[in-house]
């Protein structure tokens, strides 16, 4: 576990610093687009974090590849390198195309091709949904059932991902409790599964992610100075998709009979906590694409109605409604993890304390509505008619004007009159 934080910590400082970098060159340069209407800032600002990102992940696996040789834990994630290679070179692809997109706004279908060629490559010559760990047997049929399967389910966390990536500090914070979550079930697994070795891919992946994301974040907190853009959103949906089929697609239920645990929840849990990491994006993504298509439009046109757009429409701060999505992930994924540890009621109770909590401050604008709704109904009466006549009274009491007075016209006068005017 040292080992993995170490990586961490490694790729949170290059990321830091590279972002510092990215920053203060995208401002002396203009690298930023204007603002859009559906954006939530105010000001111009830097949308190339992305790059910052993959260079610190970048630097940290080619660390971690040269250091293996020296750790034999670690050199089994690295004795076939052709995963590694292919995650990598699917994640080059896939900021290069976030780049262009940040910079000149391409177009969906462009975007769309671009993500589905970043994931067959992963598929192809990396990591795939060899098997899903339901009760211990294969749902999968064919190798090109998992090729599609492993395809589909990249680009589909992937655009979850982005979709949400419109406040300060969202992805990355979301980003980072998630794949937080995530190394800690992946050690933990990997504690059970093999005593031997507690490295996997998916470890190695998630705590380069928790890296990354944490040295991102500080340029990102509220009021952020920059932005991961697409490249930065797509790359970590690449990585959060990878490392999750890593394990759920090549996990063996049955590896846990040996140590004595109830065959139910260990057979599930590689596919809920995946899920519930991803929830917040994935329920985001499914509410906007149904909402497009409804409207006639394409699943991928954009909007001002996202969940955080929202939140924040309720009468929550950007802030707050930030901190409202921290919360939900950290419940959701703590409580799924929760259930590796016998006696489940503990994990049971965490969530529905944490989630009754969740929806009382998810709710909480709507609630103080009502009550000023339902305060205005049961005022009396008189007291509505005087707040609402207060200012009628107040021009009663004002003097009135003074009018000037002038004796009659005579006729011959204002016949007079009549014809100079």
């Amino acid at each position: 576990m040292i080992l993995l934080l170490v990586l961490a910590l490694l790729t949170g400082v290059i990321t830091f610093g590279l972002s510092i970098v990215v920053y203060r060159v995208s401002l002396k340069y203009k690298l930023y687009p204007k603002i859009r209407a559906r954006d939530m800032h105010t000001l111009p600002t830097p949308r190339l974090g992305g790059i910052a990102m993959f260079v610190g992940i970048l630097c940290a696996f080619g660390v971690a590849f040269a250091i293996a040789s020296q750790f034999p834990t670690l050199n089994v994630v690295f004795a076939d390198p052709s995963p590694v290679f292919a995650i990598l070179g699917a994640a080059l692809l896939i900021v290069v195309i976030g780049v262009a997109d940040d910079i000149w706004d391409l177009d969906w279908v462009t975007k769309l091709a671009g993500q589905f060629v970043a994931a067959g490559l992963v598929a192809w010559l990396g990591v795939q949904i060899y098997s899903l760990p339901i009760g211990g047997q294969r749902t999968v049929g064919s190798s090109w059932m998992s090729l599609a399967m492993t395809v589909f389910a990249i680009v589909f966390v992937m655009n979850a991902i982005n979709f949400i990536d419109g406040l300060d500090g969202l992805v990355a914070g979301v980003s980072l409790i998630a794949n937080g979550v995530f190394l800690v079930y992946t050690y933990l697994l990997n504690r059970e599964t093999s005593p031997s070795n507690y490295f996997s891919l998916a470890s190695v992946i998630a705590a380069i992610l928790v890296g990354a994301c944490a040295g991102f974040l500080p340029l990102n907190w509220h009021p952020a100075k920059l932005f991961m853009g697409d490249a930065g959103a797509y790359l970590i949906g690449l990585l959060m998709a990878t490392s999750a089929i890593s394990v759920t697609g090549n996990i063996d239920p049955s590896a846990f009979s040996e140590v004595g645990r109830s065959q139910l929840v260990p057979a599930f849990i590689p596919i809920i906590l995946p899920l519930a990491v991803l929830i917040v994006p994935i329920l985001d993504f499914a509410l906007a694409v149904f909402r497009r298509l409804r409207a006639g439009k394409s699943p991928f046109s954009a909007d001002r109605k996202h969940l955080h757009h929202r939140l924040v429409d309720m009468g929550h701060t950007r802030l707050h409604a930030v901190l409202i999505f921290y919360g939900w992930t950290a419940v959701l994924s703590i409580g799924c993890l929760l259930f590796f540890f016998p006696p489940y009621w503990m994990a049971i109770a965490f969530m529905a304390v944490g989630l009754v909590i969740c929806a009382v401050i998810t709710f909480a604008p709507l609630s103080r509505r009502k009550a000023e709704q339902i305060r205005a109904e049961r005022a009396p009466l008189d007291t509505l008619e005087t707040a609402a006549f207060a200012h009628l009274d107040a021009l009663e009491k004002a003097p009135e004007p003074a009018v000037a007075t002038t004796a009659p016209q005579t006729d011959a006068a204002a016949s007079a009159h009549k014809e100079t005017s």
